[in-house]
């Protein structure tokens, strides 16, 4: 299955009715997420009743509420009313937006299963009895396989209730926010929303001003009336799952309109909350849109300035002189989520103090986000300057655009990266990254024949020539072979591989591409992928002697450290000179890329009081003297 993001999105019979949903869901796939949209039809059914002069059977529940009655025999009128009504609406509204779409009722071809639910006690004529014929279940079990082969091939998959009843029976009618839940949760999908009539929950039903706008398990219960209900059980169905789960409306996913955000793991204190909602929100590279929404909306309710740039990153400042403190970090994660949790501390004592955070970014990089932003709203920043926080987008792939446009459009007199050095430590430089492809091409014939010199053996021989001749020229380099692959057509067989080489700041770029070109063999193609030099700074900067004074004042003997791997420090200090750049953040760097990243409480609060510490100090010594702090300059 692709690994772009997915969104599931349940929407009403109701909202179908409103256009500018269709105008959001394309916009959503235009930024290349894959979308699996999950029709309600209560509309369309009586419609559909309406149209054959059919009267839509119900049922009093003993609470009160009224359901509709689904014996066999009304299945078939249910699923004609998806079919010749609710589907068409949707097919229609997206293809208008140039989207192909493949829409169908979730029980055709068994792309979801459920299990009839236990007989229904009603009351009738005043007494109560039970209902056995009532064909009303629960999904359970869902395609992924042939899901994820429509997705791929569609720009919006479209499913629908009914559901294939797995004891072989007549189609059951599900709820659709609860099979929207289900779908997302089997998907691993990334982002659950829940498109209703209303702004997300009401905590007043009388007050369409009332959103209640952050909920937990079982917080948004006593709220919800009528169909609402299920909304927030679908909801909470939602949280085992992967995704970030919203109900928004009135009938839009986008704002200013109403949304109930739910959490699946409540922070144990209120200063630990951004950085518990910034793990909750998925934003594997190129899927940084959401958490990017969601920071600009914490900063702007802080009187914090903030936007999302023409990069996708996120801006946030304070400050309007011309000089200018920058913290970049980065938003994006490497793949793979799984459940955000807190947890009582290695030695299981309970309290705040002691709690841990589990999630993909915890470490990698989320936990200095948020640190950077809660200094930046605590901070006091003088007169003549400017404290910016940036949250880059696409910095855990190739392409590093959110840095490359920092470099080029925001300059800045000083740098902090946010990276896990850990409390204790300040990170003063980074090796480089030198990354090239190598493509060896040999003419098609069989293996069994004489001396036969395949495109793979070609292929291995000039990585080796290639990572010798490197490593001699730069002896303190690390490398490795990290992707691999074949490819033939009917003259020729083609095998390429991605060498990547870890190499000291002192590394000359320019000779290390020559010995590369000098070790390829005859008829192989190298293509230099990235050329990022090494960066290191000294002890001796205001800058990192700001962060010394901040580690004496928290009571912490800091390490200075020279790091092995690459960051944004380097994307920077391409073009960037005599400025000076440190990287700081909470987290055990050893954790990054793991199944195992997690943070505790007190790791976060110490990197929070030492950056604050820092920033202030800074701003004290470039307050002592012109020619303390040197203007950036850009080569």
């Amino acid at each position: 299955m692709s690994g772009l993001p997915l969104y599931v999105i349940k929407v009403g019979s109701s909202t179908l009715l409103h256009p500018q949903v269709f105008a959001e869901i394309a916009a959503v796939r235009r930024r290349g997420a894959r979308v699996l949209l999950v029709a309600g039809g209560a509309e369309g059914i009586e419609r559909h009743y309406r149209s054959i002069g059919r009267a839509m059977p119900e049922l009093t529940l003993r609470n009160g509420d009224t359901v509709r009655y689904c014996p066999p025999e009304e299945m078939p009128h249910i699923v004609a009313a998806y079919r010749r009504v609710t589907l068409p609406v949707v097919e229609a509204g997206l293809t208008a937006h140039g989207l192909g779409v493949f829409t169908a009722v979730a029980a055709q071809g068994g792309l979801v299963t459920g299990r009839v639910n236990r007989p229904l006690r009603v009351l009738a004529d005043g007494r109560s009895k039970v209902v056995r014929d009532h064909r009303a279940g629960t999904a359970e079990e869902v395609d992924t396989e042939r899901l994820g082969a429509l997705l791929d091939a569609y720009d919006v998959v479209c499913l629908s209730p009914p559901v294939r009843d797995a004891e072989g029976g007549s189609e059951l009618n599900v709820d659709a926010d609860v099979l929207a839940a289900t779908v997302a949760n089997a998907l691993g999908a990334d982002h659950l929303r829940l498109v209703t009539g209303t702004a997300g929950i009401l905590t007043d039903p009388a007050d369409p001003g009332s959103t209640l706008h952050d909920a937990f398990p079982g917080t948004a219960g006593p709220y919800a009336g009528g169909r609402m209900k299920q909304k927030v059980r679908a909801a909470e169905l939602g949280l085992r799952g992967t995704a970030d789960v919203a109900v928004t409306g009135p009938h839009t996913m986008a704002e200013p309109g109403g949304w109930t955000r739910f959490w699946a793991a409540e922070e144990p204190a209120a200063d630990l909350a951004l950085l518990s909602r910034t793990v909750q929100i998925p934003s594997t590279s190129y899927d940084e849109h959401e958490l990017v929404d969601y920071l600009v909306r914490w900063c702007r309710e802080r009187e914090i300035r903030a936007w999302r740039d023409e990069a996708g990153n996120l801006v946030a400042e304070r400050g309007t002189g011309p000089r200018t403190l920058l913290l970049l970090g980065h938003l994006d994660t490497v793949p793979f989520t799984w459940p955000v949790r807190w947890e009582s501390g290695a030695d299981g004592e309970e309290g705040a103090e002691n709690a841990v955070l589990h999630g993909r970014g915890s470490v990698d990089a989320k936990a200095s986000m948020a640190v950077f932003l809660d200094v930046l709203a605590a901070a006091p920043v003088p007169e003549g300057w400017r404290l910016r926080v940036v949250g880059a987008v696409e910095e855990e792939v190739s392409s590093s655009k959110g840095a490359f446009h920092v470099r080029d459009h925001y300059p800045a007199d000083a740098v902090v990266v946010g990276e896990p050095s850990g409390s204790g430590a300040l990170t003063l430089g980074y090796f480089g990254l030198f990354k090239l492809r190598v493509t060896a091409t040999v003419r098609s014939g069989h293996s069994a024949g004489f001396q036969a010199r395949s495109a793979p053996d070609q292929l291995i021989e000039s990585l080796e020539a290639i990572r010798a001749a490197v490593l001699k020229e730069a002896d303190d380099a690390l490398s490795a072979v990290i992707d691999i692959g074949c490819s033939a057509d009917a003259g020729s067989q083609s095998a390429t591989g991605i060498l990547n080489f870890r190499v000291p700041p002192a590394a000359d770029l320019q000779a290390l591409r020559a010995r590369a070109l000098e070790a390829a063999d005859e008829g192989v193609r190298i293509e230099f992928l990235r050329a990022t030099p090494g960066f290191s700074g000294p002890r001796s900067t205001p800058l990192a002697k700001a962060f010394s004074r901040g580690f004496g004042r928290s009571g912490i003997r800091p390490r200075f450290l020279l790091k092995k791997g690459t960051s944004d420090m380097n994307t920077l200090a391409t073009t960037w000179r005599n400025v000076p750049m440190v990287a700081y953040g909470p987290g055990d760097a050893a954790l990054d890329h793991t199944e195992h990243e997690h943070i505790d409480a007190a790791e976060y609060r110490r990197a929070r009081t030492v950056l604050r510490e820092a920033v202030t100090g800074f701003f004290a010594l470039s307050g002592a003297g012109a020619d303390t702090v040197r203007t950036g300059e850009v080569a």
